[in-house]
């Protein structure tokens, strides 16, 4: 992630030691680090005016983004394209899982004008589609279930014509905060499993892998209409036969979107990256996960849950609807 870091040298807010930042972490032992990465995994360093400006509006509403508390390596072409993804209730995670490089601690109470920063931001950016994301707040009562529906009605209230997206945290125990959320009717509802089952104790330590599925299918339950998506990451020691299992549970779920891509390690203290996964191998499991009956399916090395979204969500309508023209005509 080196290309990410050297953006944030002139990032003005302050820069927390890792310990700091990742306080759990601190006293592990350090994890080897691949010092090369290969060819197929590098980005080009962003700096273009369209980033600059995005970067602008974001720091002005003092907003804070996953593209960057996660080091994401496709902040350069996204933030060109004016496609931010927005991450609510802060940058303090309830949580520790073992890729993430989103700050662990005790979160601060939510801003109540949060959501009208938010959509305010939308219009400016002219965006025809919203990604909006949050940390886990496993200290509020619904887990931030209400403050992704008024996020969600301040951004249609501001752009009726932008669609929204939302990538949830899995409201563990929070009984009714997925329904408040659905009520709120996202275009699409994310939720990723991040890895396949086995590796959950020690990469996603803080989730469970079946109530991750049920949420997923319960959103479907609840309304048909919305989208469901989720994504993995691979490079973390899984099996293929596990990744394809997971595919299978997802289609039991109803989930119309498949995500993979490679994971990378944010710092020595986090999960090692046990293999690079090579191009060829992302499209055999494309190849797979279509033949299973997802409506769309993203696999490349640098495929991230909000890479696209916008372009993404347009072929997800695509699809849905030569999918229904048979049985209109029928």
């Amino acid at each position: 992630m080196a290309i990410v870091l050297d953006i944030l040298k002139n990032d003005p807010r302050p820069v927390l030691p890792a310990p700091m930042r990742h306080p759990e972490k601190a006293h592990r032992p350090d994890r080897p680090v691949q010092a090369k990465k290969p060819d197929w995994i590098r980005v080009k360093a962003p700096g273009s005016p369209a980033w600059e400006e995005t970067r602008k509006i974001v720091r002005e509403h003092g907003l804070v983004t996953v593209c960057e508390e996660a080091g994401c390596p496709n902040i350069g072409e996204c933030w060109e394209k004016r496609h931010a993804t927005f991450m609510i209730m802060g940058d303090t995670c309830t949580r520790a899982c073992a890729f993430c490089n989103v700050r662990t601690g005790l979160p601060q109470g939510l801003d109540a004008d949060e959501p009208e920063k938010i959509a305010d931001s939308v219009a400016k950016l002219g965006l025809h589609h919203v990604v909006i994301t949050s940390v886990d707040r496993d200290d509020l009562k619904d887990g931030g279930a209400e403050h992704f529906a008024r996020t969600i009605g301040a951004i249609r209230r501001a752009s009726p014509a932008t669609t929204v997206e939302i990538l949830t945290p899995d409201f563990l125990r929070k009984d009714g905060a997925l329904e408040r959320v659905v009520a709120a009717r996202p275009d699409v509802f994310n939720h990723n499993m991040e890895t396949v089952p086995g590796k959950y104790l020690t990469v996603r330590p803080g989730a469970r892998y079946f109530h991750s599925v049920r949420l997923l299918q319960r959103v479907k339950e609840l309304d048909p209409a919305i989208f469901t998506k989720s994504g993995i990451m691979v490079g973390l020691g899984e099996e293929r036969n596990e990744v394809v299992q997971l595919m299978d549970d997802l289609r039991s779920a109803e989930v119309d979107f498949l995500t993979i891509g490679q994971y990378l390690q944010p710092t020595k203290k986090h999960h090692e990256v046990v293999r690079f996964v090579p191009p060829d191998e992302f499209k055999t499991y494309e190849t797979t996960a279509y033949s299973k009956g997802f409506l769309l399916v993203s696999a490349t090395p640098l495929t991230r849950s909000s890479h696209h979204a916008g372009e993404d969500f347009a072929r997800l309508q695509a699809v849905r609807r030569a999918r229904l023209a048979p049985a209109r005509s029928a």
